[in-house]
């Protein structure tokens, strides 16, 4: 009858780290099967005259398959793993190598202490928070896939244990982590490194992700990268159980640090203080940063608008458009919106084959000439401005174009900068835009100055 296979997590290398469970385990043994260096680790706990299968790090198939064979023939065997047997250890090892050669050996694991739990434990309480453990050894694993799981710890903020960071062989994967941290993360960001731990010769310490030295880590190391919310206190890092007790930001601090952000990630090259204004709006509108390449505008035009917008009229495409333009900026403006979507004369001229948006601007151009015409929604209705701007029945105070989609959209905004002359204008190049985009640089206008 076969007999079993315990394997065993004997901890990080100190004898105090051993659980009574695997002492007991270990003294039940008749083989105890490891790598050649784990044996210092249990010496005073193997049994006398126990078989010892001792072999070399990179045969950890073979130690498996050795332990199996003992026990087919009826023996309590022991497969003795540094730290958690289940961790980066022998526990899937050996299951894997019994399915595919049928054993019939009855399998089990006791757990142990964890090298990455110890050596967060040297440093304070790193692991307060959620945390994931990286292998950079593409031993087993291709980089391209461990490159991968790293850059999905940035993304979800994760504390991030790091084994396995350097040998003599694989001496840049390291590196690679570390720009790829400094691409999303502060260089602020305390990184726990602890080497030997619960060994002789060990050492923890604290510095951060933009001072960490790679060359300072090997084999035996285990690195702890922190969170957004980690801090040290000399030598100790500790990670807070998440941040529900800092009271809610008032709306006004919401506001003002998001506008903060934006400004940080703007390069400000080269535009005028009216323009990086309506850029910064409308980055912060969206969220998106391409608006500071896709925003274009004739010399001054945003500076100008706000004088003359004061006790002016402003005429937009569609109603969604004049709702994002800012109630109490008008009224300190003393400026007046129309859309004329819905009118009559509108409604009239679309039996006569024109879009309801073109219709609107014919209207918009015979009764407000003079107004800031804007456009967040219908190329048609850009059209219809551009030809008459070309046409010379039309000189506005200016005109917004941003109509958003895939069809005639782009060809509006070329046809308006063709048509605009000296007339002030803004263009959103592209396919992009659209009527919030319209009504933030239209903000930018009324609030500038």
């Amino acid at each position: 009858m076969p007999g079993n296979v315990t394997v065993i997590g004997v901890g990080p290398g100190s004898e105090g780290h051993i659980t009574p469970l695997a002492r007991l385990a270990l003294a039940r043994s008749d083989a105890v099967v490891g790598y050649r260096y784990y044996f210092r680790f249990v010496e005073g706990l193997i049994p006398e005259g126990c078989q010892r299968v001792e072999m070399e790090l990179s045969e950890e198939e073979e130690r498996a398959a050795s332990a199996l064979r003992i026990a087919e023939g009826g023996g309590n065997v022991s497969v003795i793993s540094s730290g958690d047997s289940g961790v980066y250890g022998m526990a899937s090892v050996v299951h894997s190598v019994a399915r595919r050669e049928r054993s019939e050996a009855e399998i089990s694991v006791i757990p142990g202490v964890s090298a990455f739990v110890a050596a967060a434990a040297k440093l304070g309480a790193p692991l307060g928070h959620d945390f994931c453990s990286v292998s950079l050894s593409d031993l087993l694993t291709p980089w391209r896939k461990i490159e991968k799981r790293i850059a999905a710890a940035i993304e979800g903020d994760f504390v991030t244990v790091v084994h396995n960071p350097r040998s003599r062989k694989r001496y840049w994967q390291l590196n690679r982590l570390k720009e790829m941290f400094l691409e999303a993360k502060d260089p602020a960001t305390p990184v726990g490194i602890v080497r030997h731990v619960s060994r002789d010769g060990e050492s923890a310490r604290v510095t951060t992700l933009g001072r960490l030295d790679p060359d300072a880590a090997d084999m035996f190391t285990v690195l702890i990268i922190g969170n957004s919310e980690t801090f040290a206190a000399g030598e100790t890092m500790v990670t807070p159980r998440g941040s529900g007790g800092d009271p809610p930001l008032a709306a006004g601090e919401i506001y003002r640090r998001s506008f903060r952000a934006v400004e940080e990630g703007l390069s400000g090259a080269g535009r005028s203080a009216g323009a990086e204004a309506a850029v910064r709006r409308c980055v912060h509108t969206t969220a998106d940063f391409e608006y500071e390449t896709l925003f274009h505008c004739s010399d001054k035009a945003i500076e100008g608008w706000s004088v003359s917008l004061r006790g002016g009229e402003i005429v937009t495409d569609v109603r969604m458009a004049a709702a994002g333009i800012s109630k109490s900026l008008l009224e300190r403006a003393g400026a007046k919106v129309f859309c004329h979507l819905d009118s009559p004369d509108s409604l009239k001229m679309t039996g006569d084959g024109a879009t309801r948006t073109q219709a609107a601007m014919r209207v918009a151009i015979e009764r407000h000439p003079n107004a800031l015409f804007v456009v967040g929604n219908a190329p048609t209705a850009l059209m219809e401005i551009a030809d008459a701007l070309s046409a010379g029945r039309l000189r506005p105070m200016g005109v917004i174009g941003a109509p958003v989609g895939f069809v005639n959209v782009e060809q509006s905004k070329s046809r308006l900068e063709a048509a605009a002359g000296d007339v002030p204008f803004v263009v959103i190049r592209g396919k992009k835009g659209g009527s919030a985009v319209a009504a933030a640089i239209v903000n930018a206008a009324l609030g500038f100055g």
